[in-house]
């Protein structure tokens, strides 16, 4: 009988004794479960380079949110294309529903966004239609341009004649000298141009 309880309270230790070392061999061998998207993708990229794009899907659906640089986490509505700050790694019951208010005031904002931009382009149109249909000016044809010319033309003779016969002039001073060649210069461009044009001076 003794042998008997000896017996059996050495089973006793032995099956105890593996349960405990098979569990630490678990929790040794086996990865640690990820707290959020941050840990889960660090146990992927460790993983062999066939498992890991796997792992990275499934860290991305296991959790919502991202790890901010001073702490806390963040979501990203694509919806929206806005972030919003959360508690944990994945939106709280009570969070969700915040989100979806937002979400529910931008579609709002963007319904009453279209519906003006349609009332403008109506509006528009409307002026349009009725700048059309009065036959303002833009509807009339527009006419050659009006020429204004001087009844009286000075030639250019004319008016070096008129500047010599007013100018005091004496001989070899230098007022007179340049009055001269520059009534030269004039007289020699004004027979060229008409020479050109066929018509003698």
């Amino acid at each position: 009988m003794i042998k008997a309880k000896c017996l059996l309270a050495a089973a006793i230790m032995a099956t105890a004794l593996s349960i405990i070392s098979g569990w630490l061999w678990f929790q040794l061998s086996a990865p640690s479960i990820a707290r959020d998207f941050e840990e889960c993708a660090e146990q992927a990229e460790a993983a062999s380079v066939g498992q890991r794009s796997g792992l990275l899907t499934d860290c991305g659906t296991r959790f919502a949110g991202r790890r901010k640089p001073g702490g806390g986490y963040s979501y990203y509505d694509f919806m929206q294309d806005r972030s919003f700050d959360i508690a944990g790694p994945n939106p709280t019951a009570n969070e969700r529903k915040q989100i979806d208010q937002e979400y529910m005031k931008y579609l709002d904002f963007v319904r009453r966004d279209v519906r003006s931009a349609e009332l403008a382009q109506q509006q528009n149109n409307i002026s349009i239609a009725d700048a059309g249909s009065t036959g303002t000016r833009i509807d009339r044809p527009i006419g050659p341009p009006i020429v204004l010319t001087p009844k009286k033309v000075p030639s250019a003779k004319s008016a070096a004649s008129r500047s010599n016969a007013n100018a005091p002039c004496s001989e070899g001073s230098l007022a007179c000298s340049w009055e001269k060649l520059t009534s030269a210069v004039r007289n020699a461009f004004a027979s060229a141009s008409a020479r050109d044009a066929g018509f003698t001076p």
